[in-house]
């Protein structure tokens, strides 16, 4: 199958917002699915010492971060990045970003954008509630489990 098809595809799926669609031609087969993964509490930890990590003194790299880790309260949520990738908070350079500190969110909005390997992947929130803080910088790298936002 050409890659341009897929491609092709895959923008119709985003453009869609269906989740899941299979072609057949003949013996070739190509699935593409926007299944979204699921957030993990204990890769949002790992990601949070690893950031704090940096901001310690060397000579106690296990004690110290864990000790920086800001506790969180019993109901905030963290949204997680479920990609390695370049973070965007706006759908386009100088554009309003899609969420900020304050906004209220539901269920399937777009959060942000994280571009892996040419393509544009929207983030969407798992919870509805209040954005309480953007951990992520615009422009820059993240990596799988990083804590993006907060929601409350």
């Amino acid at each position: 199958m050409d890659i341009r098809k897929v491609k092709k595809l895959i923008e119709l799926l985003e453009e869609s917002g269906i989740a899941e669609i299979e072609i057949r031609e003949g013996e070739e087969s190509v699935r593409i699915s926007r299944a979204h993964a699921p957030t993990v509490a204990h890769p949002v930890h790992v990601a949070t010492v690893a950031a704090s990590a940096p901001q310690t003194a060397p000579a106690a790299p296990t004690a110290a971060p864990a000790a920086a880790a800001p506790a969180r309260k019993a109901n905030e949520y963290v949204v997680t990045a479920p990609m390695v990738g370049t973070f965007y908070a706006a759908p386009s350079p100088g554009a309003k970003p899609f969420v900020d500190i304050g906004d209220e969110v539901k269920v399937g909005q777009v959060l942000c954008i994280i571009e892996a390997m040419k393509m544009m992947n929207q983030i969407e929130s798992d919870k509805a509630g209040r954005i309480t803080s953007v951990m992520a910088q615009n422009g820059e790298p993240v990596e799988f489990g990083q804590p993006l936002y907060t929601i409350e």
